[in-house]
């Protein structure tokens, strides 16, 4: 979202075991009786907290997450060094399970990439003769023993980054420790670690990065730790602007809108993009329950009976049912102010609030959404009696009222200039509400409103959701009436896996993503892909190499955003050896701490640079794949938003369950 830029505070860190750090006072200290009494302490109980609930050791044994070196100021000198503070290298920072495909990526010496003027910047060695690597070594990262050894592939050129690399294939590696790669003349990668967790503490932190984005709460520091603050945007008292009339609703009149989530960098809250978002939440539940069941990430609600994603979920859902006009059944857009506020804490934003038209794609999103939380909230309706009933209901009187508006798009009106969400082909909204009805109804009609025959299954995005309802459709298929073609079910997302792993096998970087691909919030897009070769994964046989194919390829493209890419960089804040340290959002910039807060994944490289002229420095490149900026100032580029994340809580989620080793009973 746009914004006037302005340098982040920065403070002293104090470490808390393993590497990882926090602000606090003026003194550098480690976690401990020493910390006690301090503001920290309560992140730091936090980490341990998570450690024990995860198995884990309490520091978290993977990369530091926020190392001192890397606390700096976002000013316009020194905003983004990344490309020049990345291992030769590329890998998951993070690191894998012990059955995960395991690759890295290495440049061939002398080649080079394109940077923001058009001249070519050179690999490490750049300026000498090409040089072309031969062999790979994993070394154990205690011990300096070489423990495996192999050929690299083919150099090849990877367009999106126009640079030449060769791929290293370390998937013979099983044994739990912590390694790093290395090339001899070329050089190493990040440390990384084989673990059987490997992905839960990201998980948990991907989960907690909503908390931290929660409207209308205060965030104890018990919770919080130094990221604690006052609660901001109670919306108790929200205005109906001109464009939200309604059968008894005036303009100017008030309504109750309190919890959701703050979208993105800003503080505003849009009912399509929580469509998206609080749907693959749910859908993270519903395919993989015993996962989340036993993972507590320390939330307000947790030990309430129900699991913390699911508690997570509730508080958008619930700000959600106020966003519907009981008269009709139709959903307001958003709830916003008429402009952005500046970089300020959310309880220091006190514009007036509103919420704006209804609109078609709001309307059917929240349809989809409230059928789909009806059946997956059934189990806990002791926690809520009714609740499932009541969603149901809700779903249901906002699909009567689509029916009736078929084209209410939404149109900006002149006075409002947040964020638009704007979406003018809705029949992939109709398809996914009319099946996520099917599937809690079984009521046949609503899936022949989906038009199964014309609707194609694709990668997900907040204005393209038709991929949702094969998605649900699938992990449902054994249950639905006869009315359903399961053959197709089954077709739409295996082709779709198969397109996707076809470029993965053809592709220098070994990921699906194109040129093309990288856009605004890139990131989201690498994640959705995973998601989709995911449910193909899911569909073929055990053991089979179709199953194979599309979970190593899945597990390529989370490699992708958690390290393995030509920036060098974990796109996600507090995971990995190097990651952002200026996102573009508000609480983060504003809170006087030096790290951000830990758990966002940031939109990834743009070659757009919608933000450029806002910008103090410029972009460091300008190839598809090297257009980022870590700076607050892009927004275009670095800006964290829920619908981001939501697919890094499902793809680190499944991963870590598929890659498990197999159970009894179980797929």
């Amino acid at each position: 979202m746009r914004v006037h830029s302005r340098n982040r505070r920065t403070g002293p860190t104090a470490t808390c075991g393993g590497g990882h750090t926090a602000v606090v006072g003026q003194r550098l200290s480690p976690c401990g009786a020493a910390m006690s009494r301090s503001p920290v302490s309560g992140l730091c109980a936090w980490l341990a907290g998570l450690g024990a609930a995860v198995a884990l050791p309490a520091a978290w044994a993977q990369a530091p997450a926020v190392p001192v070196a890397k606390v700096a100021s976002a000013s316009a000198s020194a905003p983004a060094a990344v490309l020049t503070a990345q291992p030769v290298i590329q890998i998951n920072q993070l690191g894998f399970p012990p059955g995960a495909a395991k690759w890295a990526v290495v440049p061939t010496i002398g080649s080079s990439r394109p940077t923001s003027g058009g001249e070519p910047v050179g690999q490490p060695g750049g300026g000498k003769p090409r040089t072309i690597g031969r062999r790979f070594e994993v070394l154990d990262d205690r011990t300096g023993q070489v423990v495996l050894r192999g050929a690299l592939g083919a150099p090849a050129l990877w367009a999106p980054a126009q640079i030449e690399v060769q791929l290293a294939d370390l998937s013979a590696l099983k044994t739990p420790g912590r390694y790093r790669v290395q090339v001899p003349g070329v050089g190493s990668s990040a440390v990384f670690r084989i673990a059987a967790d490997a992905y839960l503490p990201l998980s948990a932190a991907a989960i907690r990065a909503f908390y931290f984005n929660r409207a209308s709460l205060a965030l104890t520091p018990a919770l919080a730790g130094v990221y604690a603050r006052p609660a901001g945007h109670a919306d108790t008292q929200v205005r109906l602007h001109a464009s939200a009339v309604g059968p008894e609703r005036r303009e100017g009149s008030v309504i109750d809108s309190p919890k959701g989530w703050y979208d993105a960098g800003d503080y505003n809250k849009y009912i399509v993009n929580s469509g998206i978002s609080v749907y693959t939440l749910l859908a993270a539940y519903e395919h993989y329950p015993a996962l989340f069941q036993s993972l507590t990430v320390g939330l307000p609600e947790s030990g309430n009976g129900v699991p913390d994603l699911l508690n997570e979920a509730l508080w958008n859902i619930d700000w959600m049912l106020t966003m519907q006009d009981p008269a009709d059944g139709g959903v307001y857009h958003k709830l916003t102010n008429l402009k952005f506020d500046g970089v300020v804490m959310p309880d220091r934003a006190d514009a007036e609030r509103y919420v704006v038209q209804k609109s078609t794609a709001a309307t059917l999103d929240f349809a989809a959404v409230m059928a789909t939380a009806s059946r997956v909230l059934a189990p806990f309706d002791a926690q809520s009696p009714g609740r499932s009933s009541r969603l149901l209901k809700a779903a249901q009187a906002a699909w009567a009222w689509a029916k009736a508006h078929p084209d209410a798009v939404y149109r900006q009106p002149p006075d409002v200039v947040t964020g638009e969400y704007g979406d003018d082909k809705l029949d992939d909204e109709f398809a996914w509400a009319a099946a996520e009805l099917y599937i809690t109804t079984r009521d046949d009609r609503f899936y022949q409103a989906m038009a199964p025959a014309s609707t194609a299954a694709t990668v997900p995005a907040w204005g393209d959701v038709k991929g949702l309802a094969w998605v649900s459709l699938a992990q449902h298929r054994a249950a639905l009436t006869p009315a359903a073609d399961r053959a197709l079910i089954e077709s739409r997302l295996r082709t779709l896996g198969d397109e996707l792993v076809g470029r993965w096998r053809h592709s220098a970087w070994r990921v699906s993503m194109q040129a093309k691909d990288f856009d605004w919030g890139s990131n989201s897009t690498v994640l959705n892909q995973a998601l989709m070769l995911i449910q193909a994964a899911r569909l073929a046989p055990a053991g089979s190499p179709a199953r194979k194919d599309a979970l190593d390829a899945a597990q390529s493209l989370f490699d992708y955003v958690m390290g393995r890419n030509p920036l060098g960089l974990s796109m996600v804040t507090g995971f990995g050896s190097v990651s952002p340290m200026h996102p573009h959002h508000r609480p983060s910039q504003a809170d006087g701490v030096a790290a951000p807060i830990p758990g966002f994944i940031v939109g990834g490289a743009n070659p757009g640079q919608q933000d450029k002229s806002d910008c103090p420095v410029p972009y460091p490149a300008s190839a598809p794949a090297l257009s980022y900026l870590d700076h607050f100032c892009s927004y275009a580029s670095n800006e964290v938003a829920i619908n981001w994340n939501a697919p890094l809580v499902y793809v680190s989620a499944a991963l870590q369950a598929l890659n498990a080793p197999p159970k009894k009973g179980t797929r």
